[in-house]
């Protein structure tokens, strides 16, 4: 009777290890493929990304003829930068 309740102890012993093996497992393939789902959304975002365009706020060729400089506007993605 010992050696019976000795086996079904270990027996379960063994299911649950395996069982939290299994949940461990399939958790750790989920948060991966969470992971890899982020990381390529943003590199496909980033890729999509407009880059900041030069323009100017009146043609170079007055600003020059007036001897004033050449005003520069653009805007790098965070806000627009004027340069006077």
């Amino acid at each position: 009777m010992q050696s019976i309740r000795s086996v079904l102890f270990t027996a379960a012993a063994l299911t649950i290890t395996f069982a939290a093996f299994v949940l461990t497992a399939s958790l750790a393939l989920a948060l991966a493929g969470i992971a890899a789902v982020v990381v390529i959304g943003s590199a496909i975002a980033a890729r999509l990304n407009l880059r900041p365009a030069r323009t100017t706020a009146r043609p170079a060729a007055a600003a020059a003829a007036h001897g004033q400089r050449e005003m520069r506007i653009w805007n790098d993605g965070r806000g627009t930068i004027i340069d006077l």
